[in-house]
């Protein structure tokens, strides 16, 4: 969704807010959603068998947020049992109805992800209560946490066009930003992560840096092998994946753990400080840089939309610069090619946009473009990225 701001090939698709909000929207498939009787009905039922033996237990106010179906489902509930009241929710696996945004959902991986970096770690991260694999109670497996309240930044419409963000004072932003830097710092941090989280190991992973991100790379390029399955290939994704396999930095430093979808839009905030750090399906081991990276490029994804929907956005905000001078002075570690894993999370996200559209494409929900490449809102950002010239209009 950040096509670069001089870009005059994808501004028909993403030269105002509505578009934005309408791309934020499609691929929605109508049979994921779910009657919400039927649903409270269900996980009833289905906790009368977690809850200590003789309690009752109660379900009620089951809601469906309005951003739901993308990737993963969301159940919002409130339960009771014992007397005591808890707010929490549900992250169902999607069915194949939906032609979901990734191959699988290891939910399972999910809650034991979160379940290590809450003990490991002073990450905020949700208390996990239970993991079903069984798809009989709600349809697909499924993970139960406890809700937190909390100010999220959005992502319909961008933050950065107007929001709580927005309206914040350049001090709160920089405490939120510190704050955020410091949720990656801590999470690298937490020792032995090939050891703890050895079921995020990818095949052919070693416990070096390099190694990790090399198998990533392969994961990453079986992924869009699967995106395309169609016959419909991309250009440049294609252009991207050997331009990243051929620049993979030498690093012997060791894996850490790495959030995978660190950007602010998945964090929950009270007074700018992190109460709850939230979505864990692209956890995996790897260079810190690719945490880094990833942030980054998230702001600059909507920067780009903001600038061509001619609105001021937030520039001085997430730079790339100001992130490792902080992860720096927070770790004592001086963050390395930082542009090169800021090129691949643009490859990542395109990848993603490529599913997203061609599920769009599959419901009726828009048309196939004459040039491929145009399902990648952000392509000519990218381009610039692989062409060496992105940053240099940022400076």
């Amino acid at each position: 969704m950040s096509p670069d701001a001089s870009s005059s090939d994808v501004a028909s698709t993403a030269s105002s807010t509505d578009e934005t909000e309408h791309h934020a929207q499609v691929a929605r498939p109508s049979d994921s959603l779910r009657d919400t009787g039927d649903l409270r009905e269900r996980l009833e039922r289905w906790m009368a068998g977690k809850v200590p033996s003789g309690s009752t237990v109660t379900v009620a106010d089951v809601t469906l947020p309005a951003a739901n179906g993308m990737s993963s489902e969301t159940i919002l509930f409130d339960a009771t049992w014992d007397g005591d009241h808890h707010p929490l929710v549900a992250r169902v696996a999607p069915t194949e109805s939906t032609m979901p945004v990734f191959p699988t959902y290891d939910l399972e991986s999910q809650f034991r992800t979160m379940a290590q970096v809450r003990e490991h770690s002073a990450v905020p991260v949700p208390a996990v209560y239970w993991s079903e694999s069984d798809p009989d109670a709600l349809g697909a497996p499924f993970f139960v946490m406890e809700r937190i309240s909390g100010d999220v930044p959005p992502d319909v419409m961008p933050y950065n066009f107007g929001s709580w963000v927005t309206e914040a004072s350049p001090e709160q932003r920089k405490t939120l930003q510190q704050n955020s830097v410091d949720v990656l710092a801590q999470l690298h941090a937490i020792d032995k992560p090939c050891e703890r989280f050895d079921f995020l190991r990818l095949p052919n992973s070693g416990t070096t840096a390099r190694d990790a991100f090399t198998a990533h790379i392969a994961e990453q390029r079986a992924y869009y092998e699967w995106v395309v399955s169609d016959g419909i290939r991309s250009p440049l994704i294609e252009r991207a994946l050997d331009w990243i396999e051929e620049n993979n930095p030498a690093d012997d430093s060791p894996a850490v753990l790495c959030w995978g979808d660190s950007r602010i839009g998945n964090v929950m905030y009270q007074d700018f400080a992190p109460v709850a750090v939230l979505d864990w399906e692209m956890a995996t081991l790897g260079p810190r840089e690719m945490d880094l990276g990833w942030m980054a490029f998230l702001h600059r994804f909507f920067e780009d939309i903001a600038g061509l929907a001619n609105l001021p956005g937030l520039p001085d905000f997430l730079r790339l610069p100001d992130l490792a001078q902080t992860y720096a002075e927070i770790t004592g570690h001086t963050p390395h090619d930082l542009e090169f894993y800021v090129t691949y999370a643009a490859l990542r996200q395109a990848v993603i946009m490529w599913r997203i559209q061609a599920r769009a494409i599959a419901f009726g929900q828009s048309q196939r473009p004459e040039d491929p490449d145009d399902m990648i809102m952000h392509r000519a950002s990218l381009a610039a990225m692989l062409d060496g010239t992105y940053w240099e209009r940022l400076a």
